[in-house]
């Protein structure tokens, strides 16, 4: 099953520092530089669909109508905590959005996700809504997190993802098929322990040291 709103952006400068990131020799400090980078990267594609209104303005030359942003700011939500990786690299783009966390861990016996926190900004309907977390590997803890978003009143909702797994597309192909999806790969499959492979480790404890 592959997934009917999924973008892989292949652009030679994400590739670059993906692989970058992917090295087990890259340190901590400088895989959340690589991190930010490409999360600004992606959102460029995220924010593709985003409405513009035309407005009135001078330049140093003449008047003329211009292209601006059109309707309510858009709300970024970090799925936490390998989300805050991405989140900084969103709000360089759109500084306007605002933004929400939700809190979800991952049990290791059953793969399953379990929520311990969820704080969103209100009247969420009617916005874009960018969903941040690095490693789409089950598909669980996203389509968990989405639900959330849906049970909150969101309608416009696309997920960036560092990585992919072909697991978690199909996951996110049968509970939210509405939901887009912008990541800088799609990977081969998920091991045993169900970790992306070729993948890049365990992003939260590259991102905070916590190997």
């Amino acid at each position: 099953m592959t997934h009917p709103k999924m973008t892989i952006v292949d652009h030679p400068l994400v590739q670059h520092k993906l692989s970058l990131m992917r090295d087990a020799r890259t340190p901590g400090p400088d895989f959340r530089r690589l991190l930010r980078e490409i999360s600004l990267l992606l959102t460029y594609e995220a924010a593709r669909h985003l409405p513009l209104k035309s407005q009135a303005i001078t330049t140093p030359l003449v008047d003329m109508e211009a292209p601006m942003l059109d309707g309510p700011d858009p709300v970024v939500v970090s799925i936490l905590r390998a989300g805050n990786g991405l989140l900084d690299g969103v709000l360089d783009v759109i500084p306007t959005a605002k933004v929400g966390f939700v809190g979800l861990y991952r049990d290791e016996a059953t793969l399953k996700p379990v929520q311990y926190y969820c704080k969103l900004p209100p009247e969420i309907s009617g916005r874009l809504v960018i969903a941040v977390d690095p490693m789409l590997a089950t598909g669980n803890s996203s389509a968990a997190a989405v639900a959330l978003l849906k049970e909150a009143g969101a309608t416009d909702i696309t997920l960036i993802c560092l990585l992919a797994a072909p697991e978690g597309v199909d996951c996110m192909a049968r509970e939210h098929p509405d939901v887009r999806i912008v990541t800088a790969s799609l990977d081969s499959h998920l091991n045993e322990k169900g970790y992306i492979v070729p993948g890049l480790g365990d992003a939260g404890d590259r991102i905070f040291g916590t190997l």
